[in-house]
Formats: structure tokens, C-alpha cells, sequence
């Protein structure tokens, strides 16, 4: 499984989906279980657009998240590997299009992680832009209000999370890709690699000279650019990936 890709890395950029977190209990979107595969009309619920214009469909959207096993899932192996990663002296960055928090609270360095999606930690007000703990409306919701609205000034409120059809800040989709174009090494886990500007992270890192691993149970679009393809679940293959970079790093220093 381990080649000689992982000769010489010390700069490792780490690009993570759904997959990283379903051995937490939170499903991806779209495996044989996935939130599109089981329930596609969804997916409206889940497009600003649609969001917007909708209070029916914000109803949806809250009521889905009112019951997300993200609220109370733990960290996994793979995500105490990558937060172990960092603690032996690697430089490693988390580049996630999770939305859950879950490798900073595996112990990974905020200012390591980009949450390139957002997060669902945060409500934002679609008017103002002011930020609040998603407790305070999740309340709400659970109280019976379908579609609660900024305290202050009255528009809609939405977690902060990116939906389709919403444009990625630029800022952090800039840095993203400084990132994968410094990194020696870019493992793609756990990703689709279907969803862009994201999955082209995996071009941006290779046509810098970057090696791409892919650890992902389904073919994806970029298995050709990778010079490793890994099946493996990754709450196995994982762990052995970060240990055996650790031990070379250690070993050249």
C-alpha cells in the first residue's frame, strides 16, 4: 500500500470528504447510503438559489440538520491520524470539505484545518453577516420555527456552510491552492473528487510537481494524475499513511 511516493515528504497537504467521516456515524452524499442517493430531492434543499426563494425548502434544510448525527459524532482513527500527524512535527495541512469540525476536535491546529465548505457550527445572517454559534438557532428550529431570521435585522439565516450554486470565498479557495502547490505530498481521502473548484486542488498540486495519493473506495475523475490509487477503508489506511510519514520524517531528522 505505502510505495516509494513517500520517500523524501515533508510538506504534506492533506485533501478530505465525506468518506473521512462516515466511521464517525455521519453518512457521505453520494455512496450506496448517501443523503442524495437515498432522498435526491434533497438536493433542492441544499441550493442557495432554492433556499432563498423558499420558505418550504429552508423548512427542509432545517429540519434535516435538526437531526444530524454530526451534532454528536466523535473524531474517528482517521482523524487522530492526521491530528497525530501534526503533533510529530510534520508540516501538514487539512484542506476539508467537511462541514462538521470533527478533525479540530480530533486535536489538529485550527489555523491547520481550511474548512473549504464552511461549517456548520455557525449560523450566518444572509443580510448582515453577523456569525452566531449554530446552538442559539438550532434551538429555535427544535422550538418549532422552520425558518428563523436574523435577530437584528430580520433576513434569512443559514448555517455557513457552502450550498450548490453558492460561490466558494476566494480568499480561502487562493490559499487552498498555495497550499496543494507547495505540498510535496497531496493525499486526497475520502472525496468524491466531483465537486468543483475543490477536487481541482488534485491538477493544482501535480502540475506544481506534487505527488497525489488518492484514498477513496470509488474510482474518481483524477485516479489518472494519482501516483497511488488506495481501496483500503480509510480508518485502516490511513493511520498506517500518517505513521509511515512520521517514521520517514523522524528518520531524516
Amino acid at each position: 500500500m505505502i510505495g516509494s511516493w513517500i520517500g523524501g515528504v515533508e510538506r504534506v497537504a492533506v485533501l478530505t470528504g465525506a468518506g473521512i467521516s462516515t466511521d464517525s456515524g455521519i453518512p457521505d452524499y453520494r455512496g450506496p447510503s448517501g443523503v442524495w442517493t437515498l432522498d435526491p430531492a434533497l438536493v433542492k434543499a441544499f441550493t442557495y438559489q432554492s433556499f432563498m426563494a423558499d420558505p418550504g425548502v429552508r423548512a427542509a434544510f432545517w429540519h434535516t440538520y435538526r437531526e444530524h448525527p454530526a451534532w454528536q459524532a466523535q473524531p474517528n482513527a482517521a482523524h487522530h491520524a492526521l491530528a497525530g500527524l501534526e503533533r510529530s512535527g510534520v508540516a501538514v495541512r487539512v484542506l476539508t470539505q467537511n462541514v462538521d469540525g470533527l478533525q479540530q476536535r480530533a486535536g489538529s491546529s485550527r489555523r491547520k484545518v481550511l474548512e473549504l465548505h464552511g461549517t456548520m457550527h455557525e449560523v450566518i445572517c444572509t443580510g448582515c453577516g453577523r456569525r452566531t454559534p449554530s446552538e442559539q438557532t438550532m434551538a429555535r428550529v427544535e422550538a418549532g420555527d422552520s425558518d428563523p431570521r436574523c435577530t437584528d435585522c430580520g433576513a434569512i439565516l443559514k448555517l455557513a456552510v457552502v450550498l450548490f450554486g453558492e460561490h466558494l470565498d476566494p480568499a480561502t479557495t487562493g490559499l487552498a491552492e498555495r497550499i496543494a502547490a507547495n505540498a510535496e505530498l497531496l493525499l486526497a481521502v475520502g472525496s468524491s473528487l466531483r465537486v468543483e473548484p475543490v477536487a481541482s486542488l488534485c491538477a493544482v498540486a501535480v502540475n506544481a510537481g506534487s505527488r497525489l495519493v488518492i484514498v477513496n473506495r470509488d474510482p474518481t475523475p483524477y485516479d489518472d494524475l494519482a501516483v497511488e490509487i488506495i481501496r483500503e477503508p480509510i480508518g485502516v489506511a490511513l493511520p498506517q499513511i500518517c505513521a509511515a510519514i512520521s517514521k520517514t520524517v523522524q528518520a531524516v531528522g
